[in-house]
């Protein structure tokens, strides 16, 4: 089992000889998709996706209809790479993956909500959870939870209660663009203190894998 974090949002998940890549967008380098067996978008935003990207591989690409759609506009040279999933649905790609959730986090009350699905990744004995840029709990047990360390839409306390409330065991942090490298010591300070024994938060450098 490998987890290895890139550019943002962009984390690739492999056992057993399977690659998964999820949300490789604007901050990420084109390396995070190399080998990839299959590309996984939880929405249209373009720190999550790019078609560039996407075309930087031959995978299959598996995603909700909202991107699809995106990508056969931007990118119709790929639809037929496209697999569209809705939430609730169970997936064999090698690895199983649930899909969760249907919508980004609020912004704000006054602006649209996007649709967004994140996956649950089962790597042998353990589950990841990348939830994407929302806040929908999985309902499940998860032994390492992606969580969102910043963002126009999320407060500290709120990456905090997300963290409390999926209460997996390693909490690795992604979409860590938006902050500074002081706000990101800010938030690990309050992370170490305010979640529970047995609970941990790390973020790693890009192109690093975690320590598992």
């Amino acid at each position: 089992m490998r987890i290895t974090k890139f550019g943002h949002a962009c984390v690739r998940l492999e056992h057993a000889g399977v690659r998964l890549v999820i949300d490789p967008g604007m901050f990420t380098e084109v390396d995070a998709v190399a080998g990839a067996d299959a590309l996984l978008i939880t929405h249209e935003h373009p720190d999550h996706y790019t078609a560039d990207l996407l075309r930087a591989s031959d995978a299959p690409i598996v995603t909700i209809d909202a991107v699809a759609r995106k990508i056969a506009a931007e990118a119709p040279e790929l639809a037929s790479r496209v697999r569209v999933v809705a939430p609730g649905e169970l997936l064999d790609l090698g690895l199983p993956v649930t899909v969760v959730g249907e919508l980004h986090a609020v912004i704000h009350p006054d602006l649209p909500r996007f649709s967004n699905s994140g996956y649950l990744v089962g790597l042998g004995d353990a589950t990841v959870y990348h939830p994407g840029d929302s806040l929908t709990l999985p309902e499940v047990r998860v032994d390492v939870l992606c969580g969102p360390a910043s963002a126009p839409w999320l407060k500290a306390s709120e990456a905090v209660d997300f963290a409390r409330a999926v209460a997996a065991p390693r909490n690795l942090a992604i979409h860590d663009r938006i902050y500074t490298e002081a706000a990101h010591g800010i938030l690990q300070t309050q992370m170490d203190a305010l979640l529970p024994s047995g609970q941990s938060w790390q973020r790693i450098p890009d192109g690093s894998d975690l320590d598992l």
